[in-house]
């Protein structure tokens, strides 16, 4: 099978590889680019893990082929960090709340929180049930994750 050239934007830095045709974005970001913030879990898009953001919009990088993303903008766990290299209000929502246990799930529950909170920056209870609805956690039980939500929603309101 033949390579495809293509460019993406990854965390703000413009990168050109050569994929083969089938490769993953999970895959490409973890072993090409060795972004390995973006988990694999259940690799059928079932459990959020690699859950990452293309062009602004959560996507299960482990249902989509690299190639498909050429010419897009990807935004991984890593590229999340506030300006300046601090962590972003979700990231200190998230430890401040202990919406983490194992960290596994983790990126993915940061890259969907960030976009449900540029989309809606006051949730309620049940939309951030919803919004987080994707992603699963085998260890917290989801009560810190929720706190967490409404947290980083506070922080953004703050420092707006």
């Amino acid at each position: 099978m033949t390579d495809i050239a293509i460019t993406l934007t990854v965390n703000g830095v413009v990168r050109r590889l050569r994929v083969p045709g089938r490769r993953l974005l999970s895959d490409c970001l973890r072993h090409d680019l060795g972004l390995t913030g973006t988990h694999v879990g259940c690799e059928h898009g079932v459990c959020g893990c690699c859950t990452v953001l293309l062009d602004g919009e959560p996507v299960r990088s482990c249902l989509m082929f690299a190639a498909t993303a050429d010419g897009h903008d990807v935004t991984t766990v890593e590229g999340l960090a506030a300006p300046g290299g601090g962590l972003s209000p979700v990231q200190r929502a998230f430890a401040e709340c202990h919406g983490l246990q194992c960290g596994f799930c983790t990126p993915g529950f940061l890259c969907t929180v960030t976009a449900l909170l540029r989309d809606n920056p006051a949730p309620t209870e049940e939309e951030v049930l919803e919004g987080v609805s994707g992603n699963l956690c085998r260890c917290t039980g989801y009560q810190n994750i929720v706190k967490s939500v409404h947290r980083a929603a506070e922080i953004i309101a703050e420092e707006s």
